[in-house]
């Protein structure tokens, strides 16, 4: 019951991780959650779904207002900041957008949340933060620099990297799905392109854990399993029945052909945990981690591909295929 008595705000909290992140904090009875997001009608649908809880408050504003986020975080103890500008095609065509977003939202939570005299601050960054190629990548990356930077203040920072959340609004299933639905047709970029996938509810644990177990600037990495985005197309065309001819488009500007985790410097420092990395800064307390982790750069193109059996058990264990 850590999280018991406890107020928390959830920024970025009616996305599909922010809304598993509140359905899994209610289970500790909290004294208040805050869910604070900029779409009044996701709001709208999320305090539906969750049947008009007495814990949750909302708040409209945006991470690019400081003296909103003042406002919102007082009398806080713990913040989940998930919210981003995080579609590659649209960083790239408004480059400084996402750096008002993902980079100087970034240090506007960081500033409210020092005033505010926050227990813990959990950042969500991105495996495309690693030898980033692409605008998202590289404020993705920053904001994680950033936050793990020292400062004079009791509160502590720290950040989680996640590979592709299973089903997530934008990602790839939905995509594909959507496509299959509508032109019985899917566009791929390469069907040997291998990516890191992890279901909301591996997202969603690891994003707790991180909160709890932080010592202060780390970052943590979660063991993830790697697909290949062909067996994807394949079972999802299985799964709907229809004849779905696949179209190979190439490589999109910022796009890479394997995602990277954690590189081989960050491995030297790198301590492991049974289902996760711990990437330390300056600042963080090691001492209470006890088994370095592997010096090796952790990328989808070197780590075993699972099965198209193994792929679909992720899968439907996700919900997101139909269990034979």
């Amino acid at each position: 019951m850590f999280f018991k008595d406890k107020t928390i705000l959830v920024i970025g909290g009616t996305g599909t991780i922010g809304t598993s992140v509140v359905k899994e904090l209610l289970k500790d009875n909290p004294k208040k959650i805050k869910i604070f997001s900029r779409d009044e009608y996701k709001q709208h649908q999320v305090r539906e779904k969750l049947h008009h809880h007495k814990a949750i408050q909302f708040y409209i504003g945006d991470i690019r207002d400081l003296n909103r986020l003042e406002e919102v975080m007082s009398n806080v103890d713990y913040v989940f900041h998930l919210a981003a500008m995080k579609r590659v095609d649209a960083c790239e065509e408004n480059p400084l957008e996402a750096v008002e977003t993902n980079i100087i939202g970034a240090s506007n939570i960081k500033n409210a949340a020092i005033k505010s005299k926050v227990k813990k601050v959990i950042f969500t960054s991105s495996d495309k933060a690693i030898s980033p190629t692409n605008t998202y990548g590289a404020t993705k990356l920053i904001a994680e620099k950033l936050l793990a930077a020292p400062s004079s203040s009791a509160t502590k920072f720290a950040s989680v990297r996640f590979g592709n959340v299973m089903g997530s609004r934008g990602s790839v299933i939905p995509l594909f799905q959507e496509q299959i639905k509508t032109n019985q047709k899917i566009t791929i970029t390469d069907p040997e392109m291998t990516r890191f996938m992890m279901t909301l509810t591996q997202a969603t644990s690891l994003t707790l854990q991180a909160l709890k177990e932080s010592k202060g600037g780390e970052v943590f990495v979660l063991k993830m399993p790697v697909i290949r985005l062909g067996d994807l197309a394949d079972l999802l065309i299985q799964q709907s029945g229809y004849s779905v001819t696949i179209e190979n488009i190439g490589l999109k500007p910022g796009e890479k052909m394997y995602e990277e985790l954690m590189t081989y410097d960050e491995s030297q420092q790198a301590w492991e945990l049974d289902n996760m990395f711990v990437i330390p800064s300056t600042s963080t307390d090691v001492n209470s981690y006890s088994k370095k982790a592997i010096q090796r750069t952790y990328k989808s193109n070197d780590q075993e591909v699972v099965t198209k059996h193994q792929l679909s058990e992720l899968l439907q264990d996700a919900g997101l295929l139909e269990k034979n």
